[in-house]
């Protein structure tokens, strides 16, 4: 599967997560953390989980979640087993939710930090090109501070913002296992897409497969039919039941947006726009 573009703006740009600081309280002083670029433009990070590491990861403001490698999860700690796990079993197969009780990015710190234990497919993909990366840093850490990235002199600003971010992975968790199990796990709220996707857990291969195209649906007027594999949806990676869940419950209903499906070994790209539901 082709590398997603750079998730992040090539810009020295300021980003805003949750409300501002009230004005009774002393602002926080900035925490200064360096990043590198790889060559995809990617922002990469060095953190600690329960004092273990540093870890290189990916830094990216457009991911819902936080994933960690199973290597990372078993030295820090991070398991069921151990007592860190959300729900206290496994969903799908080879990935594990679990919480970290302490994450440190240079002088800024966090606690009970959310993760998906998760070998993706596309970190072990740059990690083969760049070396070593042990997964993604997305909202659930991001979201508690105002950043501003300074490409020029590869640096980041943390400054906290008072925001409890909402756990979007229990969340997800909670709506998946109120379907019926026995059913196609479909994506909410279904009016909006007209499709189903399932994955088997053995398979290892980038995107998940429609299980079910409604007919006169936003997916069937797109031209995507059953036995598909969805590989990007409005830019994000689909690689598991989860991504595709993350990435169709953002859009707005009425809002165009890119995919890209596997047919018959071939890829091609279509342009899906989701409806509002009855």
């Amino acid at each position: 599967m082709k590398m997603r573009r750079a998730l992040l703006l090539v810009l020295c740009i300021s980003l805003w997560a949750g409300p501002p600081a009230r004005p009774e309280e002393t602002p926080a002083k900035p925490a200064a953390v360096p990043f590198k670029l790889l060559p995809t433009r990617h922002i990469t990070v060095q953190i600690t989980i329960n004092g273990k590491g540093p870890y290189r990861v990916v830094f990216d403001t457009g991911s819902p979640f936080s994933l960690i490698s199973s290597k990372v999860a078993k030295e820090a700690g991070l398991s069921a087993k151990g007592g860190s796990s959300l729900l206290g079993l496994n969903l799908f197969g080879s990935i594990e939710p679990v919480k970290a009780r302490s994450l440190k990015l240079g002088a800024v710190s966090a606690e009970n930090v959310p993760f998906l234990v998760m070998d993706h497919p596309t970190v072990e993909a740059m990690a083969s090109a760049f070396g070593p990366i042990d997964g993604i840093l997305g909202f659930p850490f991001f979201a508690r501070y105002r950043m501003t990235l300074d490409y020029q002199s590869e640096q980041m600003t943390f400054v906290p913002n008072g925001y409890e971010p909402t756990d979007i992975l229990q969340a997800l968790m909670n709506s998946l296992m109120s379907q019926n199990k026995a059913e196609p796990r479909l994506l909410a709220p279904l009016g909006l897409w007209g499709f189903s996707v399932e994955k088997e857990g053995q398979d290892e291969a980038p995107g998940v497969i429609l299980s079910k195209v409604l007919a006169g649906g936003p997916a069937a007027l797109a031209g995507l039919q059953v036995g598909d594999r969805l590989l990007i949806l409005d830019d994000r990676w689909t690689d598991s039941v989860a991504d595709c869940y993350a990435a169709a419950t953002v859009i707005a209903p009425g809002t165009e947006v890119r995919g890209i499906v596997r047919r018959h070994g071939k890829e091609m790209e279509i342009k899906i726009r989701p409806v509002a539901g009855l």
